[in-house]
């Protein structure tokens, strides 16, 4: 075997490095900032997100119910720090949490883990202060598998899976197209500007973040499938014939 055919075997189906590694490799030489500065930044109540990245951590069924506009769903109940990392290019960029009472101590040590640690703060009070001063919040229309299996004979050609490619071919709602997490930013030209469309991932979990990142880009005319592809299954929807991941060509 030669060296490029090594490299080939030991790197096939690796995915791309997210994009706050090269600055995590330049920090694992250089050294972090202390955990005790970084919590004692991130641990400030705030009353305002102007100039920041809003970044809500709660339960997807939270943010689905009420968000601040244009925040970023990534909740700390998921692979939360992988999916910042993978999403959120600049780790200098100011963060302002939306948390679960209790957990901003959590969510600041978690970013931090992953060279984000430029975090003002959090919302003192969480979503329901903000609807209190009578701040504009925004919601995801969401639909229940049950009610998808209806309509999905009128929806066919537009569905979306966001899964991982491997996921996708592996087993997959008939007729969705798969645009995965990582590439959606690259790829909204392939979305339909009209009529909604319809996002799903495994557990709706990832179709929550992605609905996060249309609506932070202006894109408002889509449904997100509660449940995901898991509760789907158990509805009349066609699904294509299983295939064992590892049997999967390259």
């Amino acid at each position: 075997m030669t060296r490029e055919e090594f490299i080939r075997e030991v790197t096939d189906g690796l995915t791309t490095p997210p994009a706050y590694f090269p600055l995590n490799v330049k920090m694992n030489k250089e050294g972090y900032k202390a955990i005790e500065d970084v919590l004692s930044g991130g641990m400030t109540p705030l009353t305002s997100a102007a100039g920041a990245l809003v970044l809500d951590v709660r339960t997807q069924e939270e943010y689905a119910e009420a968000h601040i506009p244009r925040s970023l769903f990534i909740g700390l109940d998921g692979k939360f720090a992988p999916w910042v990392g993978e999403l959120v290019a600049d780790v200098t960029h100011p963060i302002v949490l939306v948390a679960p009472p209790g957990k901003e101590e959590e969510a600041v040590t978690r970013l931090s883990r992953v060279g984000f640690d430029r975090t003002l703060g959090y919302l003192k009070g969480g979503i329901e202060a903000w609807k209190k001063a009578g701040k504009e919040t925004d919601n995801l229309t969401c639909i229940k598998p049950q009610d998808f299996a209806e309509r999905y004979a009128q929806i066919k050609d537009r569905i979306f899976d966001v899964r991982r490619p491997g996921e996708y071919q592996s087993e997959h709602i008939v007729n969705a197209k798969s645009i995965p997490l990582a590439e959606l930013h690259s790829r909204l030209s392939e979305l339909p500007d009209g009529k909604d469309f319809y996002l799903y991932c495994g557990t709706a979990y990832r179709s929550t973040i992605a609905s996060s990142v249309l609506k932070m880009r202006g894109i408002h005319n889509f449904v997100n499938v509660s449940g995901g592809f898991k509760a789907v299954k158990e509805t009349p929807v066609p699904v294509t014939a299983y295939v064992c991941p590892s049997t999967l060509s390259a």
